[in-house]
């Protein structure tokens, strides 16, 4: 036996790992072209170097096509390749929806779906997501959970903007599923345990609070939201009402069409909002003609944001209504949401910033009140009746009203 020398052999060690790390992708990509020798496609140069821009993408895909240890997961790496480039934007209102959550964002717009009952918002200061209502007669109420109650863990996920529409999903479902979820409530993690149901979303409440004042809540700008407003107004307007308190505390927001709808009701050919883009282009969008003179005070709060923020200072500038409460959370930008073409899935993304009739900023900002009226600490997480005017925001709202209508 002729023996090499221990050098050699640690040459052709390294040589042949080389050819096989190095061309593997060329073999692999070489087959590929083989396999395509007859088909031939044009495009141009701008095309070209759109495409360009995925190369490592794809150099990064053939290796776990050809190598990894189990059949990959096409369209899970795909979720994933398209919710990462989202999420390298930094936006926390920026997201992918896969065809599961796709559907079922549908599905939360008719106010039906099955699932725990509560209503969420998160914070892109702090990251952190927010319990601000509980569905009544739901599993989250009977299980205890409150309002101001913030998200640590749904199953293994840990909860943060970025990751809750993942939580949704989770906490969606099939009824009589399990979900285990904690959450912080003064200083404390505590776990939950709950059984999914079917749950019907309410739009609206409302009520005549005398002779005529009468309020209505509006939960959110959502399927149905703007259909199920008129239809509260009309009948307290029928019941003899000559003030409206319409209270948009905890209203996180949702489509702005709803939220131009209303303010069309209210507002005679003005100014709803404008927003601008990164190229500086600015779009007013102007309400409809209409003659409702019905004298008006907005209720708003640390969570009323985004659509409620957009209706709450076009009712201030335009002197429309008179706002009470606190400092609202500052969501000053708006996303579309784009279906996708395969018809199954879709993502929203933020397309511009918006600002009042006046030009105020919202975003990071918020609108500040006419009158602040701060609510007691004791009453944070407190659920009151509709109307209720032990509800200390509400009471002076009423007074407020009651000194209008003396005028």
């Amino acid at each position: 036996m002729i023996k090499r020398p221990k050098h050699h052999r640690v040459s052709l060690y390294i040589l042949a790992l080389v050819i096989l790390l190095g061309l593997s992708p060329v073999f692999a990509q070489a087959s590929w072209f083989n396999s395509k020798k007859n088909e031939t496609v044009t495009i141009s140069k701008e095309e070209y170097e759109r495409l360009k821009q995925f190369e490592l993408l794809d150099e990064v895909k053939q290796y776990v096509d050809a190598y990894y240890y189990e059949e990959p997961n096409q369209q899970g790496m795909m979720d994933g390749a398209i919710q990462g480039m989202l999420q390298g934007l930094g936006d926390a209102y920026t997201f992918y929806y896969p065809e599961e959550a796709w559907n079922k964002m549908q599905e939360d717009d008719t106010g039906k779906y099955a699932g725990i009952g509560v209503q969420m918002l998160g914070n892109y200061e702090d990251g952190s997501v927010t319990i601000i209502r509980v569905f009544k007669d739901t599993p989250a109420e009977r299980a205890g959970l409150k309002k101001g109650d913030v998200f640590y863990k749904v199953e293994d996920l840990e909860v943060t903007t970025p990751t809750m529409q993942d939580a949704v999903d989770i906490m969606r479902g099939v009824p009589g599923e399990k979900v285990h979820i904690e959450i912080f409530r003064d200083g404390e993690v505590l776990p939950f345990d709950l059984i999914k149901a079917n749950i019907v979303v309410n739009r609206v409440e409302y009520k005549m609070i005398d002779d005529k004042v009468g309020y209505i809540i509006l939960f959110e700008f959502a399927g149905g939201s703007m259909e199920a407003f008129s239809k509260a107004y009309e009948e307290l307007k029928g019941q003899g009402m000559q003030y409206l308190i319409f209270d948009l505390r905890d209203n996180p927001g949702g489509w702005v069409g709803d939220a131009e709808k209303i303010g069309s009701m209210f507002l005679d050919k003005k100014v709803l909002y404008y927003t601008m883009d990164r190229a500086s282009n600015k779009k007013e969008f102007v309400t409809g003609a209409t003659s409702d003179t019905m004298p008006l005070t907005l209720l708003v709060n640390g969570n009323s944001a985004s659509a409620s923020e957009i209706l709450a200072g076009a009712m201030q500038d335009h002197k429309r209504a008179y706002i009470i409460g606190e400092e609202t959370f500052g969501k000053g930008v708006i996303q579309f949401v784009v279906p996708l073409s395969d018809e199954k899935s879709g993502f929203q993304f933020t397309t511009a910033q918006y600002f009042s009739p006046d030009g105020d900023k919202v975003h990071k900002e918020g609108i500040k009140p006419d009158l602040v009226v701060e609510m007691p600490e004791e009453f944070l997480d407190t659920y009151f009746d509709t109307a209720d005017l032990s509800d200390p925001q509400l009471a002076k709202a009423y007074e407020h009203a009651l000194d209008e209508l003396k005028k």
